[in-house]
């Protein structure tokens, strides 16, 4: 997962709308959007190389995301999988959000550079083990990439921005939504951060939407949430031509739009 941008506690309708792009090799295996069949309750895509997942929900509210922290002068050697630390939060239906909190503090140095979005659909936690502000998502819109939360990369403002134009507009639609993430226009050369992997590199991955014949944009989800506790879960797979868009639908309690 590349781009994340969402709007939490921010719209009369929505208390939670979630856009996210997952950039990835082609070639890793992956199961599309479903309910799992080892975990009857927990909705997400499935990295089938490492077990993992990089965006999910469960029926009972919670919900996970990821995405990689790019800087190649600081790597781990034989580090875990980092899509576990999805899975494995939304796998148990007692974990609360201060024990995952804890369990990063203790062991997240074992892992890749990464950002977690954590906690049920109307309370967020931000963590990152490579040294920023962790701790409770504020209400607004926000957006993350490959650095920290709403850092300033073009990719991050943009999409801040759309989704913040979106919202402004009252009730938008899961089409508008889509598209305001799906721009593969790269960013001017002097805009682009230095994560040590060359001017080239930086350049193609600088769109919103990545398109590339061995790496790129694989999957576009959307994640809804109503006042009333209805939640929708859509995704778009981009791998093939005509792929038709996964849809879910279910409720809510109400005990469950906050921790």
């Amino acid at each position: 997962m590349c781009l994340i941008a969402f709007a939490l506690r921010s719209h009369p309708r929505y208390p939670l709308i979630l856009v996210a792009n997952r950039d990835e090799f082609r070639d890793r295996l992956t199961d599309p959007l479903e309910f799992w069949g080892d975990a009857p309750s927990l909705l997400a895509g499935r990295d089938l190389q490492a077990g993992g997942t990089w965006l999910g929900v469960t029926r009972q509210g919670k919900l996970a995301a990821i995405t990689n922290y790019r800087d190649m002068r600081q790597q781990v050697i034989d580090p875990p999988s980092r899509g576990s630390l999805v899975a494995d939060y939304l796998r148990d239906p007692k974990m609360p959000p201060a024990d995952l909190t804890a369990q990063l503090r203790r062991s997240g140095d074992s892992y890749d550079g990464f950002n977690l979005l954590y906690g049920t659909c109307g309370e967020l936690q931000y963590f990152t083990n490579r040294g920023g502000s962790s701790g409770p998502v504020l209400p607004g819109i926000h957006a993350l990439s490959n650095h920290l939360l709403d850092t300033r990369w073009p990719k991050v403002l943009v999409a801040k921005e759309r989704l913040t134009a979106l919202l402004r507009q009252s009730d938008p639609t899961p089409d508008e939504l889509f598209h305001c993430i799906a721009d593969p226009a790269p960013f001017r050369d002097e805009l682009l951060p230095d994560t040590g992997i060359g001017p080239e590199r930086e350049r193609f991955l600088s769109p919103l939407f990545i398109r590339g014949d061995q790496y790129g944009t694989r999957t576009t989800t959307l994640i809804m949430v109503d006042r009333d506790g209805g939640l929708s879960f859509m995704e778009q797979g981009h791998d093939h031509p005509g792929t038709p868009r996964r849809c879910f639908t279910f409720s809510l309690q109400p005990q469950y739009l906050s921790s």
